[in-house]
């Protein structure tokens, strides 16, 4: 390959494509027929000396040159700093990046990143009697298996424990795996109970809040973060077990005693289980 000398800088590049070599020999030479003769002789090499340099100077350049990619970002609904490669669109789902919570990625946590926490979760779950998959499912979208995980409003750790729950439930270190899923999946026992074991009620309960869910008639509130944190967590979860128990009541009526079966836990007063 040809000596091409010393390498361009950006302005000479530039300078180089602008004005070709020949005319800028012109405008600096004198003008007489001995300088003109010796120029015409050398010219041409001139040239190709020239046209060397910028070749190898742009190819400097190419190489520099970084790899580009679209990316986007928006805000979510808890004012989070979300990137990725793909635009907003249908609002696709996002993760916590860990080391940088308040900044959320749509790239899918690891599967095996929750492993380490199976046995904390199938231990609680089975002492608060709740499906361990929903208890996964809800660690998985409060915080992406990420313990140390923050939100602006207060919630901590796996679950995302608000304050209110870290006090009900004596919570020292809610940054600590162990004590964050006790209480998490103890309150969450507690609003299953509140809606006899309605999966959905509670799910809606446990992000938007209990009185939230009352205020709209216990339906999930037409919130869309809690819409979706409902509908993310139960297309993650396979479908309860339905309940195949027989609950009877007894009705007074007219002053005689009126036998009632139903399939649904009655939310008060007395029953007896007849089947199963």
């Amino acid at each position: 390959m040809q000596n091409c000398g010393k390498l361009l800088t950006l302005k000479e590049i530039f300078t180089w494509t602008r004005v070709r070599p020949d005319e800028a020999d012109r405008r600096q030479r004198p003008d007489n027929s001995r300088t003109a003769s010796t120029e015409r002789r050398k010219g041409p090499k001139d040239r190709r000396k020239g046209l060397c340099r910028l070749g190898f100077g742009l190819l400097c350049l190419g190489i520099a040159a970084p790899a580009s990619a679209q990316i986007y970002s928006w805000r979510d609904l808890n004012g989070n700093l979300v990137v990725s490669n793909r635009p907003k669109g249908g609002g696709p789902n996002s993760y916590v990046i860990p080391k940088a919570e308040s900044i959320r990625a749509t790239r899918p946590v690891a599967a095996d990143r929750g492993v380490v926490y199976d046995d904390i979760i199938s231990e609680h779950s089975r002492l608060h009697r709740v499906r361990p998959d929903l208890v996964r499912a809800v660690v998985q979208v409060e915080s992406g298996f990420n313990p140390y995980a923050r939100s602006p409003k207060g919630a901590l750790g796996l679950m995302q424990l608000m304050p209110s729950t870290i006090q009900r439930f004596a919570v020292r270190n809610p940054f600590n795996p162990v004590e964050n899923v006790s209480a998490g999946v103890a309150y969450l026992r507690q609003l299953l109970d509140r809606y006899q074991d309605n999966e959905t009620l509670a799910l809606a309960a446990y992000n938007a809040g209990p009185g939230a869910v009352d205020r709209h008639g216990q339906r999930v509130p037409p919130y869309r973060e809690t819409r979706n944190y409902v509908q993310r967590i139960n297309q993650m979860t396979p479908p309860p077990v339905r309940d195949k128990r027989i609950y009877k009541t007894t009705e007074v009526v007219d002053g005689r005693s009126v036998p009632r079966y139903s399939d649904h836990k009655p939310p008060s007063g007395g029953f007896a289980v007849v089947s199963r």
